[in-house]
């Protein structure tokens, strides 16, 4: 980036994350949030009926296991020295998982995608849950923003794919009812695409330091952003995307930026709805890091078994990024 673009960015007036009307509390939000949490809880139980295996509520499909590094420089500007994360250079171990939905593991590519990332030794104050690890836990998906965009309608909306997630018809039919339906099935038209091509959000905001952001990574490779040509066909195995992702990352280095997005306006970039993506042209983008997977094998059983079994992912939990919105 140009050091003229730098200096234009670094001026411009970000919100704090103590400002006035950042947080508005809705009302209800905490039944709604158990609620949820009984919800995911039947979901597992579901998948542990057909599977006899214990799986996380959403995205319970492994696609692949790397482990690479988060590089950090040294020269960004002060605006984006946010925590310690990002406050000097660093390099950092990190684990990554790439996975889908639906929930139900016997099931390959569904709309949905997720890429979870595992920090090691990440210094700093940390909350009360992570105070014993030095770690931070980054979550992404491959849509911007979210169809369950604060409390009350994941609540709704999880409520309908319970009761009709036999009856695909039916479950379309209760959510055209819903006013937010072009949202809901918003999903549905996220091109299935290979796994190593695509951006990855964070879709709903975080702190970041002194101001709240939302972040994603991009490919940054040549290699990469040529297989956004190659979408899953009718006639495709059903492992395809474990496949391709497989034989990607034994023949080249995956690399991705690091990117954030800084609230300057509360009313065009809400921060307790999650149902819109903001405008990354009036709101850009900034790079604070890099991810770099060197080549090795994505797919092994031992590491699936460990992360499936024993790995907790909690970006709420941990260190650096609280998160603002508290829907999920």
């Amino acid at each position: 980036m140009a050091s003229s673009q730098w200096v234009n960015l670094a001026s411009r007036k970000y919100v704090s994350w103590e400002a006035a009307g950042v947080e508005r509390i809705p009302p209800g939000e905490e039944e709604d949030m158990r609620a949820v949490i009984a919800q995911i809880s039947e979901m597992q139980r579901r998948q542990y009926n057909k599977a006899r295996h214990c799986y996380g509520g959403t995205h319970a499909r492994t696609q692949g296991i790397v482990k690479g590094k988060l590089v950090v420089p040294g020269d960004l500007p002060k605006h984006l020295k946010q925590s310690e994360l990002f406050r000097e250079a660093g390099e950092y171990p990190v684990a990554c998982r790439y996975s889908s939905e639906p929930g139900d593991p016997g099931l390959d590519a569904g709309v949905s995608k997720r890429f979870a990332m595992k920090i090691f030794n990440v210094k700093g104050e940390m909350f009360d849950a992570g105070r014993d690890y030095s770690t931070q836990d980054i979550e992404f998906n491959s849509t911007p923003a979210i169809e369950l965009a604060d409390a009350k309608t994941t609540r709704e909306v999880l409520g309908i794919r319970l009761m009709y997630d036999h009856d695909k018809a039916e479950m379309y039919k209760r959510l055209k009812e819903r006013p937010d339906y072009e949202l809901q099935v918003s999903r549905d038209k996220a091109p299935n695409t290979h796994l190593e091509s695509m951006r990855w959000y964070s879709q709903t905001a975080y702190r970041f330091g002194d101001y709240i952001m939302k972040y994603r990574l991009v490919p940054s490779t040549e290699t990469q952003t040529k297989l956004a040509e190659k979408t899953v066909k009718p006639e495709d195995a059903e492992d395809i995307l474990h496949r391709w992702l497989q034989n990607f990352h034994y023949n080249y280095d995956a690399e991705f930026l690091f990117q954030v997005q800084l609230v300057e306006n509360l009313s065009e970039q809400p921060v307790e709805y999650a149902g819109v993506a903001w405008d990354e042209k009036k709101y850009p983008w900034q790079p604070v890091a890099e991810l770099i997977i060197p080549k090795q094998e994505s797919f092994s059983y031992a590491r699936k078994s460990f992360w499936e079994d024993h790995m907790r992912l909690d970006p709420v939990g941990t260190t650096q990024y609280p998160r603002l919105c508290r829907q999920k």
